[in-house]
Order: structure tokens, then C-alpha cells, then sequence
């Protein structure tokens, strides 16, 4: 078995970046726990490196609890890019990381850090997510977990038909602001727009729907102007929807501090706002502050036509890193239909593998959407996890601060064409920055 805490033979390594003491510390702290293991006369077990914490990270543990062979699970926090490059520059990285973008697979493909891997005979992918993980016609991670982003939560007592199109849902949106500037009932929306990743998640909904077919894909793959219509169609249409007055809790500014998980809370616990858009994990926090015996139903992304709406999809990939058999053995075993029996069993969990028996879900609500996965006839994947570089958004930089800027200005008083025009620009210019489109 490969030591853990090796010493990789790959000649690059990371361009300059500046780390956290906190992502330092984290990280030396990981090597020394496996330096202890190592020395204390046991087979050294393999150590993985995630982003989860809490119930996922537990329940991942359990999962890894079933592999013939000793594992240790490190929650990297949520930067696991800055952990692994620390580690890597170290020349400590660990066997396996689980990573939530696609494009840092790529990445680390290309710096020769990783290893090529192959899959359990089981492993089945919806169209849309096959392809996304292989470099030079090679495959370097295999999808684990997946995640259904095209979905709207509400409660039926609040309003009893969802809309179906995106002019129902402007128009209903302005009905419930105009009730709740009168005082007369909650917002229509919640949104965490704190976290830019919520406000590309509803960019990447409504440009899929709009966009002609394959300019979505070529945009991912930085094959596609920014500056094109479609891009400027989808910001059109999400000022018109966020610039409808009252449309969310406390107002635009409030929303720009209103954090993801809030946002979820806000709709409920608190009934301050009617409806909340993001993906399948919301059901998990929904559950632990939900008040109330009525459960919270959902409905797809209203997009320009009620048939052949776009689904978009998100997922959490596992790599094997350079000079790791044992690594690329487990992420092999990981890659099979029953590895993640016990998540399945425990709830929270939608499996990318479409051949895991919809039988096997014994949560309702994961059940469907699983069925839905495996039936949508235009699956794209996440695209802001596809971009390179910095422009694939964290907090504050990318496009994660271009869409919070886009919204700040339309709920703000700006006009929609005077903000779609400096969205267009900030996202070119960032694009050209890193490589990745015009």
C-alpha cells in the first residue's frame, strides 16, 4: 500500500497562490495525523480528502466503513482547492479528494497530478455528465454524488397551482410583491444571494433555456463568445424578475446578505417569503428547521415552454492522485451501483449511477428526483463548475461577484439593459482572463 503523506514524482506543481493560515494549518494538521498513523505499526489506510462537514461527512463515513481496506475521511473545509494545492506543494497529497467542480478535475489532470482511473462494470451516467471528467481521452474522475438544480420549493397552502412557464412566474411574482408591499403577506422569493453560487445557479437555468442548441456546452468549454444574445436574453430575463418590487425579504440589500441556508429558513420556518428556488439539498435543511406538519412540494424551473425544459444538474467527483493504486482501487469500488448503500438508506443522498434500482432509494423524495434524472431529455451540467480558473466564482471573485453585482444593480434601480450590458462586459473580460472564451 502506498504510504500516506507520499512524496508525488510529478515535475509541475501549482502557480503562486496565496493560502489562508487557516487552509496551512488545516492541512499540516491532516499530514500529521497520517504521519502518526503510519508510524504506529498499522497499515497505513487511505486517506480521502472531502468537502463535506456534518451529516454528510458522517454519512460518507459509513459508507467508506464497507471498503475491505482502512480509510481515513479529512474534511478539507470549504475551499478543498487551497487544501490540496498546499498539500500538493508540500508533497503530501492525499490518496483520493472528492471534489464539487468539475473543472478542477481537469485541472489537476493536466498538472500530471492525478492518476488515470477505470470503473466498477455498474457505473451508468445520464447523458450530459459522461464526458465531463476526461482529459486527453482519458478518465480521471468518476462522478459520486449528484445534485438536481432546476427545482422551485413551496408550500401548497401558500398558492395551489406552481407556475408552469417563466411569464407565469413573473407574473405571479409580481402579484405576491405587490401584496407584500401592502402588508398583506410575505415576499414572493427568498434568495441567498450572499452566496454567489445561488445566483449562478438561477443564470444557468434560464440561460439553457434560452440558448440555441450547443451554445451552452461551447460556452463551458470556452468555445463561445459571452458577449453572443443568449447571454444577454438570460440576463434580461432575470431582471425582469428580480427587479419586480417586493420581491424578496427586506429587499434587495437584505438579500445580498441573506446566506443560502437563511434563505431556505425564511420560507419554512419564518413564512417570510412564498417560494425558494435551489437544488435538491434543500430538502436537508428544510427538515431540521421546517415548523409545522405541511411538507414542502416542488416544481421544476419554469423556463419559455412547459415540454423539454433543460434539467441542470451539479455533482461532487472522486480522484485518484499521481503514485496511489490503492487510491484508484477505491475510487473504483466508490464508482459501483451498491458502494452507497448506506446514504441511500439514510436519505439525502441522489446518486449519479443510473443503475442504482430507484427501489433502493428510501427517500421519496430522492426517488423521484433520481427518476427524473434518469428521464430528462436535456441534462447540462453545472456551468459555473466547468469554468477555469478563477472565473469559475468563489466568494467575492468571478463570476460569483459578477452576479452579485448584475443583482445588486437591478434590485437597485438600475435598468435592465444598462446592468445586462455591464454583466456582459465584467463576464468577457473574465472569461479572456482565464483562458476560458471571449
Amino acid at each position: 500500500m502506498t504510504p500516506v503523506g507520499r512524496a508525488h514524482s510529478c515535475s509541475r506543481v501549482a502557480p503562486a497562490r496565496r493560502l489562508s493560515r487557516r487552509t496551512l494549518l488545516r492541512a499540516s494538521a491532516a499530514t500529521a495525523v497520517a504521519a502518526v498513523a503510519g508510524c504506529s505499526g498499522a497499515p497505513p489506510a487511505i486517506q480521502v480528502a472531502v468537502v463535506w462537514s456534518g451529516g454528510e461527512l458522517a454519512r460518507f463515513r459509513e459508507v467508506v466503513v464497507g471498503y475491505d481496506a482502512g480509510v481515513q475521511v479529512i474534511s478539507a473545509g470549504n475551499d478543498i482547492d487551497a487544501f490540496l494545492r498546499a498539500r500538493q506543494l508540500a508533497g503530501t497529497s492525499p490518496d483520493v479528494a472528492i471534489l464539487p467542480r468539475s473543472g478542477l478535475v481537469i485541472d489537476y489532470a493536466r498538472r500530471g497530478w492525478l492518476r488515470e482511473l477505470t470503473t466498477a462494470p455498474s457505473y451508468a451516467l445520464p447523458p450530459g455528465m459522461a464526458d465531463l471528467l476526461s482529459a486527453d481521452g482519458r478518465r480521471y474522475g468518476v462522478w459520486v454524488k449528484a445534485a438536481h438544480k432546476s427545482l422551485f420549493w413551496y408550500f401548497p397552502s401558500m398558492f395551489p397551482a406552481p407556475p408552469r412557464t417563466w411569464d407565469q412566474l413573473v407574473a405571479l411574482t409580481r402579484r405576491l410583491g405587490a401584496r407584500a408591499r401592502s402588508g398583506d403577506g410575505p415576499a414572493p422569493l427568498a434568495i441567498g444571494a450572499a452566496d454567489g453560487w445561488v445566483l449562478t445557479d438561477w443564470f444557468e437555468n434560464v440561460l439553457a433555456d434560452v440558448a440555441p442548441p450547443g451554445y451552452y456546452e461551447a460556452l463551458a468549454r470556452g468555445e463561445a463568445d459571452w458577449r453572443s444574445p443568449p447571454v444577454h436574453t438570460a440576463l434580461d430575463r432575470l431582471a425582469e424578475l428580480w427587479g419586480v418590487d417586493g420581491a424578496f425579504p427586506g429587499g434587495g440589500r437584505r438579500a445580498l446578505l441573506t446566506q443560502y441556508e437563511e434563505s431556505v429558513i425564511q420560507v419554512v420556518h419564518h413564512r417570510r417569503a412564498t417560494m425558494l428556488f435551489e437544488a435538491d439539498f434543500v430538502d436537508d435543511v428544510s427538515r431540521r428547521f421546517r415548523r409545522g406538519p405541511e411538507q414542502p412540494q416542488t416544481f421544476r424551473f419554469p423556463g419559455a415552454r412547459v415540454a423539454d425544459r433543460p434539467l441542470i444538474v451539479g455533482g461532487d467527483a472522486a480522484v485518484a492522485f499521481a503514485g496511489s493504486a490503492h487510491g484508484a482501487e477505491l475510487v473504483r469500488w466508490l464508482s459501483g451501483g451498491s458502494a452507497f448503500g448506506p446514504w441511500l438508506r439514510a436519505g439525502g443522498y441522489l446518486s449519479p449511477n443510473v443503475s442504482v434500482p430507484l427501489a433502493d432509494y428510501r427517500d421519496p423524495v430522492r426517488r423521484r428526483l433520481a427518476a427524473e434524472l434518469r428521464t430528462a431529455e436535456m441534462v447540462r451540467f453545472d456551468l459555473s463548475d466547468r469554468l477555469p480558473g478563477p472565473f469559475t466564482g468563489s466568494d467575492g471573485v468571478g463570476i460569483w461577484r459578477i452576479m452579485q453585482d448584475f443583482f445588486t444593480d437591478v434590485t437597485d434601480g438600475v435598468s435592465a439593459g444598462t446592468a445586462s450590458r455591464r454583466a456582459v462586459t465584467q463576464l468577457a473580460a473574465a472569461a479572456r482572463s482565464a483562458g476560458g472564451g471571449r
